[in-house]
């Protein structure tokens, strides 16, 4: 199991660092460096459901004046962590 998590942390970093735009590979990725080998199994559930997120919508969460919630709520803890991280709170 343990090896199992570590390579779903290995995927979901470089995810996280390849995202497809400078600002988001930046964002994303250095926060996935930094959090990713300290997460749960759930945390990591919800991190490679925001993950799958299509990029626009991550980047008005993470860059935007006021971060909108998500339909669901799912990652507002985590956008606001993320945003946090980077002084962006």
């Amino acid at each position: 199991m343990s090896d199992d998590i570590e390579v779903r942390r290995r995927r979901a970093a470089w995810r996280a660092g390849h995202r497809g735009t400078k600002e988001l590979d930046l964002l994303v990725g250095r926060f996935a460096e930094e959090r990713l080998p300290g997460m749960s199994g759930t945390d990591l559930d919800r991190f490679e459901r925001f993950l799958a997120e299509n990029d626009p919508e991550i980047q008005g969460w993470l860059l935007g004046p006021v971060p909108p919630l998500d339909a669901t709520g799912e990652f507002a803890d985590l956008v606001a962590d993320i945003r946090r991280f980077h002084g962006l709170a």
